[in-house]
């Protein structure tokens, strides 16, 4: 069994960028573009909320998708 060891992103990188739109089902979804993190909302003021703190309080590292959205995460393994 391989373990990972993942280090805390360096001052000098860029935020994560983080989408945000509805699914299918009208929910807000937030999700980081790899799909690394992400989460399901009620509001988009919610969504927005939650990608805000994931991504370091960057709001221009936010996009808002006008297209469906669905919640991937991966997993690394």
């Amino acid at each position: 069994m391989m373990t990972q060891i993942l280090e805390p992103p360096s001052r000098g990188s860029a935020p994560p960028i983080v989408f945000i739109g509805r699914n299918r089902r009208g929910n807000w979804i937030a999700r980081e573009q790899s799909g690394s993190f992400g989460g399901l909302f009620v509001s988009r003021a919610q969504a927005l909320k939650y990608a805000l703190v994931e991504n370091g309080r960057h709001p221009e590292s936010i996009i808002e998708v006008t297209h469906e959205i669905e919640l991937e995460i991966r997993t690394r393994r």
